[in-house]
């Protein structure tokens, strides 16, 4: 063994030790009792989750929900980062903005829902200001809705995919794209063959950390939902506080957790693939 790998030993002991005792051993805790029924190994919990139609229903408002707030993100999101970093010149005004963005993570997911749940109401701030501004000729359901909780959960995550498009921006070298202006590309060229390139692998980061944030939320969804609508958290949160079935608890979770590493694995080939067309036609 080489000195170095003996140096690195000592360094590495903490965080795999922290690793296996947070993650690996909860890990195998949940998939263990997500194979066993009545006290004998079986298969019987993932059939249960899985030749069931109510619960593929679930999943399907689960990953719609998480879909739309990852998409709402990233219209809201990208457009937002690339003010802040490309348009804004005050280093202190940025740094202002940046804070008012990611202040609100400093408070409590429940509050920041009662609060979209005062908003949200038929008598609250939204709804007075479609009718009063003419959108709307009366208020508006949003509670109970998938809506209402697709504008929770943007208003929650929004922050993660702003930061980190705007990181990838900051990255991107400006002589690059002054260089492109020099050959006679118009600014949106540029920003199409070389701007968006480089930060799109910062934009498919925050966009997996959206949509799995979004997939795994049950405090918004449970809240603004008012009970009508039902996400895949709320049956696993069901299963181990209120019926205390933890085998089949744990298949649910096993079950949503392999279905989401199936599409994020996805989203990242697409995007990989999107990238390397990209940087094939900008050549």
């Amino acid at each position: 063994m080489s000195a170095a790998m003996n140096r690195a030993l000592p360094l590495l002991a903490a965080p795999v030790a922290f690793f296996a005792a947070f993650f690996a051993v909860p890990m195998i805790v949940v998939v263990s009792s997500s194979l066993m029924a009545g006290g004998v190994p079986s298969l019987g919990n993932y059939a249960r989750v899985l030749f069931d139609q109510y619960h593929w229903d679930v999943l399907a408002a689960t990953f719609r929900i998480a879909g739309l707030t990852t998409v709402a993100c990233a219209l809201l999101g990208y457009p937002l980062a690339y003010y802040l970093v490309r348009v804004v010149k005050s280093r202190a005004l940025r740094r202002t903005c940046v804070i008012l963005l990611v202040l609100p993570l400093f408070t409590s997911n429940i509050v920041r829902s009662f609060g979209w749940m005062v908003l949200l109401g038929r008598n609250g701030l939204v709804n007075d200001a479609l009718v009063g501004v003419g959108i709307l000729d009366r208020p508006m359901r949003f509670l109970g809705t998938e809506l209402g909780i697709v504008i929770g959960l943007v208003y929650i995550l929004l922050p993660f995919i702003v930061l980190a498009v705007g990181n990838a921006l900051a990255a991107v070298d400006p002589a690059l794209e002054d260089a492109s202006s020099d050959l006679g590309a118009t600014p949106f060229d540029t920003f199409r063959t070389v701007t968006f390139p480089l930060c799109l692998p910062g934009l498919m980061s925050g966009i997996v950390m959206v949509f799995t944030l979004a997939v795994s939320a049950y405090v918004t969804p449970a809240l603004l939902s008012g009970g009508k609508i039902t996400v895949f958290p709320m049956l696993i949160f069901q299963q181990y506080s209120t019926v205390f079935d933890v085998n089949y608890g744990g298949a649910l979770s096993m079950t949503l957790l392999v279905m989401t590493l199936v599409l994020v694995g996805l989203a990242g080939w697409i995007g990989n693939a999107g990238a390397s067309a990209t940087g094939r036609k900008a050549q």
